[in-house]
């Protein structure tokens, strides 16, 4: 194993059947069990297997998103996806048998109660009258992805993919970037039908989904698809009342500053990641360049991020480097028996790139330190809503070495980072209110429902100004993010723990050692503990109650006013 690379992995299709067996064996041996060693066995052989099989279920779709022209992979991802929902009963089955074991009780002391809830959590999503809607799901949402990883769009005599085009975003020059986004509206503007089509079909099998298990819509099932059980909607809107009522404002200051920076009389759309008159910052070096000073950072940072930026480095799983055909995402996934995490993203040489480094690094960091730290692969990863905690708190946590990436130019890599970090939020907040608007209202026609993102767009970034943009003007921006069609109700997490991360901003500068220590707990714990008790081994502070956004973002908010000077 020691020799491994991501490259020389080989596939294997996983044994579907083989797993069912396993599962239905697993749960006779429970539920016959007399002693609590037996059950520990069985679930030991069960960590094994999914181990085994998630695996070969990762390398197929981190293939599959490399090139996802590639048809050996995009017939083996079909196929997974298909065959698997058909094998889960036997999965539930299996937890069921645990569930009501008599020795649940000796599991919960040796291994902590999230082993059960989670399972239970598992039951409570999931019936076979799922399967097709399961199927349909994926077959919907691959169909959008490919859709975006092959988007070539014609601009000044070249040909870009989606990332690629966004580098002009950014350019000094405002007709450049004015038509850059033209262009990119324009993709998304002739493929509306067919987006149209794909999400239409995404709400009505999802709603469908969640009657199965008896509730109204899919709103419920989205909520425990996400791992949450210790919070609901009313927190959740609770928490984008007061990003309204502190950050929005924040905000309109910001973009006013930028405004008279960059010397326009109002800022649009296509000049809010122009910050700079003279420029944005941009990467010092090319690909190869920023790898290595990632390597360098992580040796500084602390002796486990060194372990681990060699591991990743040394095995390559990491593929960074933008390309045609390579899906139009960044992620972190993990091939648990090589306890490994993988990364993936498209560089495209702008400070987005520096993001990738830290953000998805910050992801990959955390699945190493707990697939060597927890005992049991469903503590492996963690619910969604702190995952984004460690990844969000790496990029605050690289600021220091931003000279490595950006030279001459790290401080206002440092400022563009940091607003950005604030502007984001009202829309991460937008992202969620329209998914539960969205599904709690399927009569909504697609127009409509895009009209609704224009709504929520005066509500939460009343400075957004469409110039001649009919498409963006009635609301068609929602299209472009990835996570309304394949990961529902996810988006709200980075919000969420973009308080986390503010938290960790100010510790992490008065005392970097304290800070260090509980967020390297929180890497440990993985998925051991709900949310609310990861936050409390952090040490961080809950972002639904009253008042709690206002003193995450106050040491945030300091700087950036100071910076803009407004004091």
């Amino acid at each position: 194993m020691k020799d491994f690379t991501f490259e020389t992995m080989e596939y294997v299709r996983p044994d579907y059947n083989g797993l069912k067996r396993i599962w239905e064996e697993a749960a006779g041996r429970v539920r016959n069990a007399k002693e609590y060693a037996e059950v520990k066995a069985a679930m030991q052989e069960v960590n094994e297997a999914s181990d085994r099989f998630m695996t070969m279920y990762s390398v197929c779709n981190i293939r599959n998103t490399l090139d996802t022209t590639d048809e050996y992979y995009e017939k083996e991802l079909e196929y997974n996806q298909n065959t698997y929902p058909t094998v889960m009963e036997a999965g539930m089955q299996y937890e069921r048998a645990v569930l009501a074991s008599p020795f649940a009780g000796q599991l919960e002391a040796e291994y902590g109660k999230e082993l059960l809830v989670s399972m239970q959590r598992d039951l409570d999503s999931f019936n076979p009258a799922l399967v097709p809607f399961m199927q349909k799901e994926a077959e919907l949402t691959t169909r959008y992805q490919k859709l975006m990883a092959t988007a070539q769009i014609p601009f000044r005599g070249e040909v870009y993919n989606l990332y690629g085009i966004q580098k002009f975003f950014g350019d000094p020059d405002r007709a450049i970037r004015k038509e850059a986004f033209a262009a990119y509206s324009d993709f998304y503007c002739g493929n509306e039908a067919e987006m149209e089509e794909i999400f239409s079909q995404l709400v009505e099998i999802r709603n469908e989904m969640g009657k199965a298990l008896g509730y109204e819509n899919y709103i419920p099932l989205g909520y425990k698809q996400q791992g949450r059980s210790d919070y609901g909607q009313k927190e959740v809107e609770a928490f984008r009342k007061q990003v309204r009522e502190e950050i929005v404002p924040l905000c309109e200051k910001l973009y006013q500053a930028q405004a008279k920076r960059i010397g326009v009389d109002e800022i649009k759309v296509y000049d809010e990641k122009f910050v700079f008159p003279d420029g944005n910052a941009v990467p010092a070096g090319d690909d190869d360049y920023m790898i290595e000073q990632a390597r360098i950072m992580y040796h500084d940072m602390s002796p486990e991020t060194g372990e681990f930026i060699d591991f990743m480095i040394d095995h390559k799983l990491m593929d960074l480097k933008n390309r045609p055909n390579k899906a139009s995402t960044g992620y972190m996934t993990f091939l648990p028996d090589y306890k490994a995490p993988y990364v993936f993203s498209c560089f495209n040489h702008t400070i987005f790139d520096m993001q990738v480094l830290s953000h998805e690094l910050g992801h990959a960091f955390a699945g190493y330190q707990a697939m060597r730290h927890q005992p049991v692969s469903a503590y492996y990863s963690e619910s969604t809503d702190i995952a984004e905690i460690h990844s969000m708190s790496m990029e605050q946590f690289a600021y220091p070495y931003a000279e490595q990436f950006f030279g001459k130019d790290a401080d206002k890599y440092r400022f563009a980072h940091l607003q950005e970090a604030v502007t984001f939020v009202p829309f991460g907040v937008a992202v969620d209110e329209f998914q539960h608007i969205v599904y709690a209202h399927p009569e909504l026609t697609p127009k409509e429902r895009t009209y609704e993102w224009h709504k929520l767009e005066e509500k939460y970034m009343p400075w957004r100004k469409y110039e001649d943009d009919a498409f963006m003007e009635r609301g068609g921006y929602w299209y472009h993010k990835l996570h309304i069609f394949l990961y529902p109700f996810y988006y709200i997490n980075y919000t969420l723990t973009t308080m986390g991360a503010m938290e960790f901003k100010k510790r992490y500068e008065e005392d970097r050692s304290a800070a260090w220590k509980d967020y390297l707990n929180l890497c440990n714990a993985g998925g051991s503990q709900s949310y609310l008790g990861l936050l409390k081994v952090a040490n961080l502070s809950v972002p639904f109650e009253e008042g709690s956004v206002r003193k995450a973002i106050s040491y945030t908010k300091e700087i950036l006013l100071k910076a803009i000077g407004e004091e």
